[in-house]
């Protein structure tokens, strides 16, 4: 065999290899993807330090209309127009039930760290809006 050959050879297997590998860990990429959005036990405890007041709750959705309801819809039925988008979609957050199951650390803990295709919003929101911001999403369930 000719060094040409011996080379694409070569070449070929190491194509070939990178391919399959690129394939595995696009799925393996997938799959931790759609794992469950899992809450810290420290996180769930978390209280708001914010009181439910009208302006703390005009900010909330000044935040909320600006930064949410592109995917979660302006009355947060997760109808937004980038909705379709995404999957999976965005929660409906005017549903009782499933708002009442969660605590307002949780809201907050989602709200921070985020959980993809959710973005995250530690660095883009103070502490105090992602707070106001789970008052104005609370609202939203009533």
């Amino acid at each position: 065999m000719t060094t040409f050959r011996k080379r694409n050879l070569v070449l070929r297997k190491t194509l070939f290899v990178v391919f399959f590998a690129l394939i595995a860990l696009s799925i393996a990429f997938a799959v931790w993807q759609s794992r469950e959005w899992v809450v810290p036990e420290e996180a769930k405890k978390l209280k708001n330090p914010l009181a439910p007041t009208d302006t703390a709750l005009a900010s909330g959705r000044t935040v909320y209309l600006d930064k949410c309801a592109e995917c979660h819809g302006e009355t947060g039925r997760g109808d937004g127009p980038q909705a379709r988008m995404y999957d999976p979609a965005p929660g409906n957050l005017t549903d009782t039930h499933h708002m009442s199951t969660r605590t307002d650390g949780e809201l907050f803990y989602q709200i921070s760290e985020g959980h993809r295709p959710m973005p995250a919003f530690k660095k883009r929101l103070s502490e105090e809006q992602r707070w106001q911001l789970v008052l104005f999403v609370r609202s939203l369930a009533r």
